[in-house]
């Protein structure tokens, strides 16, 4: 039974970071870009807090130092999202999407709008593999924690790219106008089999683990590891099923500047 309080857990932060997340972007957005570079400094010591959050559960085996693994991971993800989000480390490429573009040069033009923010996570995650690979494996759930959250992204972003038939834009911000352009409706793509399959197998290896754990902290981490892998598997599902998802964070955030053009799009992945 203990289980599902870091579930519950893992569950509202999940959804109240990623609100938090959403009002400072779509807040800024209302101000221009100086508020948006604001808001990103002002996130630097969140930024901070999940880092030395990081460093301080790396030899902490309580359930504690558990908990504080992965809030630390979830505060460095958020901080870095929000300076996507913004527009501050998007990539070089701003414009929309041409029309009638070759599929090769689609590709590198959608890259293009990622590729800062995705080497900034690649960054991330390859440094908290290198600093925590020789700790004991009851104090690696902050790196765990980002690498679920990167691996479900990357899986999220190419399944936009290759076509799902919800996407909802409704919460991009205007720094992001462009990125829409390279996403696509289409009934199924190839990839989205094979990822709902990793992450459902992911699931399964977490929920392993954490039958077999035998200690506080073993129980809590791999209780939240095998929460955040299942959301982000509701997430890719929000992608092909009629779940207005959207609805979970729009009644909390600030209405549109009232010289902006409001579309109404089909309900599915935010793309968080």
């Amino acid at each position: 039974m203990m289980s599902w309080i870091p579930a519950l857990f893992a569950l509202f932060v999940w959804w109240f970071s990623t609100g938090v997340i959403l009002w400072v972007v779509k807040s800024a957005d209302r101000k221009g870009v100086v508020a948006r570079r604001r808001a990103v400094l002002l996130g630097l010591p969140f930024l901070g807090v999940g880092v030395v959050g990081f460093w301080a559960t790396l030899q902490d085996v309580s359930a504690v130092g558990a908990y504080l693994a992965f809030v630390s991971a979830l505060a460095i993800w958020g901080w870095i999202e929000l300076a996507f989000l913004t527009g501050i480390i998007t990539g070089p490429n701003l414009r929309p999407l041409p029309d009638h573009t070759a599929e090769w040069e689609r590709f590198i033009r959608a890259w293009g709008t990622l590729a800062y923010h995705e080497m900034l996570l690649v960054g991330t995650l390859i440094t908290m593999f290198w600093v925590d690979w020789k700790a004991d494996a009851q104090t690696q759930f902050a790196t765990w924690t980002f690498a679920v959250l990167f691996f479900a992204r990357i899986s999220a972003k190419l399944n936009l790219f290759l076509g799902v038939p919800k996407i909802n834009i409704d919460f991009l911000p205007e720094a992001l106008a462009h990125l829409p352009s390279h996403f696509r409706h289409r009934a199924m793509n190839w990839l989205f089999p094979m990822s709902v399959s990793a992450l459902t197998f992911a699931v399964a290896c977490w929920l392993e683990r954490l039958y077999a754990a035998d200690t506080p902290s073993a129980i809590v981490g791999f209780t939240l590891l095998t929460a955040i892998t299942a959301l982000a598997l509701l997430e890719h599902w929000m992608m092909v099923l009629p779940i207005p998802d959207e609805k979970l964070w729009r009644w909390m955030l600030p209405a549109p500047k009232p010289t902006q053009k409001t579309t109404q799009h089909q309900g599915g992945h935010h793309g968080l």
